[in-house]
């Protein structure tokens, strides 16, 4: 192979060219390169190095790399830490890449020697013009460039050939790695003498260009700051004459309304509000107040609105998440998403969530909130009395403030956020005006478009606001302000998804919140079985994350006090924690009794049984009610009485009973406030079965308001009634037959059991309810 053609080890360079006569150091930290310079080392020290196009590539091969490189000396090698070498080098001749032989730890490059032109093809005259104008163009531009050494320009004008003046500017000058390849690649003299000049008047360009920039931004930084230094000496001048100096908030409002994205009649108005706040004197009351009202104005998000995530999926993976159970609420949420999809617009609803406490009615707005990546805003509407809570106070008075409504727009920063209107049923009215009637423009998505605030006076748009309220009961909510919402029910949770939310949510959440390890405690299955229906009586599962918070709190305190690695909660030392069982349903009697009857009722906790006992003993006629009953009760208790004294002949009772005996209805736990509809034909049971002494079943629950004919008239709450007879161990439940489309909407696993019986009439729950062989009507005469 002739001198020409030569086979080095060869180093890929990133982000730099090594151009002939240049003295460099460089560090090498792949495996392949420190092997091409160990090699190097150990023959001649000379290496070939080219540069790859993208800095990035960790092993390039021949393609990504430049084909002109460099044939450079060895000069020293340090060894840094992590198998890191600096090595420095000089470079010797342009070199060109035919191939590489790459073996597993090294480059090995098949190069060729570039020769340079010993003659150059220019007169002497042409040769001094060219060094000239390049030395004049390197002294422009070294005066431009202040990274420049200053002894530079002076070595660089004491060379003479015109070669190695420009190898001289070259390896000098700071240069792209990319220019300085073009350099490097230039065929001949004259081509590199001209890519040189071009490079050296396009970076004094720049540099000319970036000088009068910076001269710009300086005369203009140096004009603000006389500009404030003036408005400074301004303000104290005007404070020493006593005068307002306030027309620089002026200013800045004017400013901040020019970049207000609201329409042309709002920014009016708040021009308006502006030139009326420049024209009051600065000893004025008026002053403070038209400032805080104008600032109220432009900071409330006009034409401001934020952009909804509309993957449906996305939705239903946060909402199942988040909830376990609650399909009704899920599937209208996901149905509102859907049409906002296809309309690109939609109405926007108002959703009423009812139902019991620490059923996660808050919580699900939470989750709808981040499931549409909507801004969320909470108003708790609990005891507000004052109607400008709502609609603001005017801004006339002291003190004035926008609504809730208002500020809570305003602290989203959009105007579309989820607003959750907490306890929507607790709002109350008193002489400072009606509340619940101030939220009917709120919630009526013809009126709001234009909703008023009294302090703010310019209309507010909310019909892009998705409005979702809470109630424990509608029996509160006004009627008008109900229509206006659509209605969906949160009911009580059943024993088995109490369970599941406690495994999949409340416990990871109580157990990050006192600092515990998944590993260092563990619930088992039928403690926590236990703690739901020994510890808790609720709809909800609040009072069950509290139980779960007191276990992980007395296991925080044992792993630390007595070193243990974990704490198992099991069904034998839960007593150990938590004490005695608290609640026991009332379980189902064991022997079928006379005038004792099982009742269903709904209370805010959840469902419930009560007994209904009834005694007969001679008297006078009286008839006596006791355990704390309400009117409803009371009044489906006489209805009871006069439909069995109507049909006496029929249940063959004699004519002077009712006047010789007295009739004493009670229910246990009389301390205990019970009202509602829901008791009616189990004190008529009762009663029957103590007057006609034929004892009713054991087994057997019912629900159901009766009329004075006898007819049974159907009642609500069944889900959690039914939930109750099935934890009492009650195997047959009586309810009215107009409530059959609401046990079918019940689950199956409530219902499983349980036999279900439906009744029009009393005759149809008579027979059901006494024991077998026993018949409260008619007897065949013999």
């Amino acid at each position: 192979m002739s001198d020409r053609f030569r086979k080095l080890p060869a180093v890929a360079l990133r982000g730099m060219t090594i151009i002939p006569g240049m003295v460099i150091h460089f560090d090498v930290s792949r495996k392949k390169s420190v092997k091409a310079i160990e090699n190097a080392m150990l023959e001649d020290q000379q290496v070939f190095l080219v540069t790859q196009k993208e800095i990035d590539d960790e092993n390039p091969d021949f393609n990504s790399m430049y084909k002109i490189g460099t044939l450079a000396e060895i000069k020293q090698v340090i060894k840094l830490p992590n198998n890191v070498l600096r090595v420095l080098v000089e470079g010797k001749e342009r070199a060109e890449l035919s191939g590489f032989e790459e073996t597993d730890d090294m480059l090995t490059a098949n190069i060729e020697i570039l020769e340079e032109e010993d003659l150059f093809p220019f007169s002497p005259a042409t040769s001094e013009a060219m060094i000239r104008n390049l030395k004049e163009i390197f002294f422009i531009y070294s005066n431009s460039n202040t990274r420049i050494p200053r002894e530079l320009p002076v070595t660089v004008g004491s060379v003479q050939g015109l070669k190695e003046l420009m190898d001289a500017i070259i390896t000098n000058i700071p240069l792209y790695y990319e220019e300085k390849q073009r350099l490097l690649e230039a065929d001949n003299i004259q081509e590199r003498y001209e890519l040189l000049s071009v490079i050296l008047s396009n970076e004094v360009e720049i540099m000319r260009i970036k000088h009068e920039i910076q001269t710009k931004v300086k005369e203009k930084v140096d004009k603000n700051q006389k500009e404030y230094l003036l408005r400074e000496q301004l303000k104290l001048i005007k404070e020493e004459l006593g005068e307002d100096p306030s027309t620089s908030d002026a200013d800045r409002f004017m400013a901040e309304v020019e970049n207000l994205q609201a329409s042309d009649e709002v920014k009016e108005k708040i021009i308006k509000e502006i030139e009326r706040f420049k024209s009051i004197g600065p000893n004025s009351s008026e002053s403070a107040v038209e400032r805080g009202y104008i600032e109220t104005l432009l900071e409330m998000p006009w034409e401001k609105a934020s952009e909804d995530n509309e993957d449906i999926r996305n939705a239903e993976r946060i909402l199942n998440e988040d909830h376990y159970g609650l399909e009704k609420v899920k599937e209208r949420v996901l149905e509102f998403l859907a049409v906002r999809i296809l309309t690109k617009k939609g109405t926007t609803p108002i959703i009423c969530l009812v139902g019991p406490p620490g059923t996660g009615k808050t919580s699900i707005a939470r989750s709808i909130a981040r499931a549409l990546n909507k801004e969320y805003v909470r108003i708790s509407l609990g005891g507000i009395r004052d109607e400008a809570e709502i609609r603001g106070h005017r801004k006339t008075y002291v003190g004035a403030m926008p609504g809730r409504i208002a500020v809570g727009i305003k602290s989203a920063g959009v105007k579309n956020p989820l607003m959750l209107l907490d306890e929507i049923d607790k709002v109350s009215s008193d002489y400072k005006g009606d509340t619940a009637s101030a939220l009917l423009e709120v919630l009526d998505s013809e009126q709001n478009v234009k909703f008023r605030d009294h302090y703010i006076e310019i209309p507010i748009d909310l019909s892009e606001v998705m409005f979702i309220t809470t109630a424990n009961s509608l029996q509160t909510i006004p009627k008008p302000l109900l229509d206006r919402m659509e209605i969906i029910e949160v009911t009580s949770y059943t024993e088995n998804e109490k369970i599941h939310i406690a495994t999949e949510h409340l416990i990871p959440k109580q157990k990050k919140k006192h600092g515990l390890e998944e590993q260092q405690l563990v619930i088992s299955p039928k403690a926590l079985k236990n703690i739901i229906s020994g510890h808790t009586r609720e709809s909800g599962v609040r009072s069950l994350e509290r139980e779960i918070g007191e276990l992980c709190r007395k296991a925080a305190r044992e792993i630390l006090e007595k070193k243990k690695k974990s704490v198992k909660i099991t069904e034998s030392n839960l007593e150990k924690y938590l004490g005695n069982a608290v609640f026991q349903y009332e379980a189902a009697n064991v022997t079928d009794e006379i005038g004792i009857v099982r009742g269903l009722a709904w209370t805010s906790a959840g469902g419930d049984t009560l007994q209904i006992e009834v005694n007969v003993m001679p008297g006078k006629g009286e008839f006596r009610l006791t355990g704390q009953m309400g009117d409803v009760m009371k009044e489906s208790a006489m209805a009871g009485i006069s439909y069995i004294r109507s049909l006496s002949t029929e249940f063959e009772i004699p004519e002077d009973f009712f006047a010789t005996h007295d009739i004493h209805i009670h229910i246990p736990e009389g301390a205990v406030p019970k009202d509602g509809p829901s008791a009616g034909i189990t004190m008529a049971t009762a009663m029957i079965s103590a007057v006609v002494r034929k004892p009713v079943r054991a087994d057997l629950a019912m629900t159901g308001e009766i009329t004075l004919r006898g007819r049974v008239l159907p009642v609500g709450g069944l889900k959690e009634k039914i939930l109750a007879a099935k934890n009492a161990g009650i195997k047959t439940v009586i309810v009215p037959k107009n409530n059959e489309k609401d046990i079918a909407e019940i689950s199956m696993e409530i219902k499983r059991g349980i036999e279900i019986i439906y009744a029009e009439t009393m005759k149809d729950v008579l027979p059901l309810a006494f024991a077998k062989g026993q018949d409260a009507g008619k007897k065949e005469k013999k």
